[in-house]
């Protein structure tokens, strides 16, 4: 199942963030593919601000050191995978213990490394569609995922109108 999410702003894409936490899990991968400058990173505000009640602003893409780490009621592995050459480089910065159930684990760059995610991980692809429009679509990888999405799109709905949402598959 897909499911495809429309912003307009920076506010709107961190506000799809902070929704989108509330259904990941401890153990979760979710792989984000993009440009450079699509939005990866403002999207990670919103989780992490929602998994772990940090400031959004403290929130900064982990380009050279790869991993960074936030506590929280639920911890956020925020990896970014732009400068590695393979998956094999994930191994030198402990991925493997980030998705060993314990937190959530979200993959800048995912593309790069995509034989090293799981094979239940949440894909959202980003694509910019304008100055700052983007548009995002996650899909889900097992009926879990599917049913969570399916919520996520209620809640859009049910909000403040401001992220229009498609729904496919």
């Amino acid at each position: 199942m897909n499911i495809i999410f429309d912003t307009s702003t920076h506010a709107e894409t961190v506000h799809l963030g902070r929704l989108l936490a509330g259904m990941l899990r401890p153990g979760m991968v979710v792989a984000l593919r993009g440009d450079l400058g699509a939005g990866k990173t403002t999207l990670v505000k919103g989780i992490a601000s929602g998994l772990t009640g940090i400031d959004e602003r403290d929130v900064t893409s982990p380009t050279f050191t790869i991993l960074q780490e936030y506590n929280g009621p639920v911890t956020l592995y925020h990896v970014d995978a732009y400068r590695l050459d393979s998956a094999r480089d994930l191994d030198a910065v402990g991925f493997d213990d980030c998705v060993d159930g314990s937190g959530v684990t979200v993959v800048e760059w995912a593309d790069r490394v995509s034989e090293a995610l799981p094979g239940e991980a949440l894909i959202v692809t980003i694509e910019q569609t304008g100055d700052q429009q983007r548009r995002f679509c996650l899909q889900a990888a097992t009926p879990q995922q599917a049913r969570d999405l399916k919520r996520l799109s209620g809640m859009l709905r049910a909000g403040d109108g401001r992220t229009d949402e498609h729904t496919s598959g």
